[in-house]
């Protein structure tokens, strides 16, 4: 009997021996492999997301309204004849898309960089010629005198709006709108820049 115990005390001190190296091997198996978790900082862009930006074709950023008076005398011998208009036009500021360069969306880290082209005017055919009126005509006048006037409007109007301060406030506005729309889109930090 007592060979017997000794066999059973002899298997089971083997047994707690063997369950200790079981114990610590299992131990050092899960501190040696660790799991880590974090957030991928980098902003993956698509190109359909960039086509369906393209695609909004001219971005207007600042519409300026505007009203000039020309006025033209002609000289007669006996009486003088007059010819006073009054235009009407609205300037559109912003950028067309479609002028873009390749690679003008840059994923850089957690930020997106954008390079738009130069803010500039939309529609060169900005004044409202239904609108426009004869303010006082006296005399008979000829499409080209007509047409002198409206050139002396259009320029007038050029003049009072592209202005320095009107284009910075379109870009003001600009940069405000295209974060707006990037950040509707899921990405936080957006860079902007025009083309000069």
């Amino acid at each position: 009997m007592e060979i017997k115990n000794k066999a059973v005390l002899t298997i089971l001190g083997l047994g707690i021996i063997l369950l200790l190296l079981l114990t610590g091997w299992i131990y050092r198996s899960v501190k040696s492999s660790h799991i880590e978790l974090g957030a991928d900082q980098q902003i993956d862009i698509t190109p359909q997301q960039i086509q369906s930006i393209k695609d909004i074709g001219e971005w207007e950023f600042l519409s300026i309204s505007d009203e000039e008076m020309v006025d033209t005398i002609r000289r007669g011998i006996f009486t003088d004849d007059h010819l006073v208009r009054i235009y009407y036009g609205t300037l559109r500021l912003g950028v067309n898309l479609k002028q873009v360069e390749s690679g003008w969306i840059t994923p850089r880290g957690d930020t997106l960089e954008i390079t738009l082209p130069k803010i500039g005017l939309l529609d060169r055919d900005f004044i409202d010629e239904a609108r426009t009126k004869s303010f006082y005509e006296s005399g008979s006048w000829t499409t080209k005198d007509r047409e002198a006037l409206f050139r002396r409007a259009y320029q007038r109007m050029l003049q009072r709006g592209l202005t320095p301060q009107n284009i910075q406030i379109a870009e003001q506005n600009g940069n405000a709108q295209v974060r707006q729309v990037m950040q509707s889109m899921g990405f936080r930090q957006v860079k902007i820049q025009y083309k000069d």
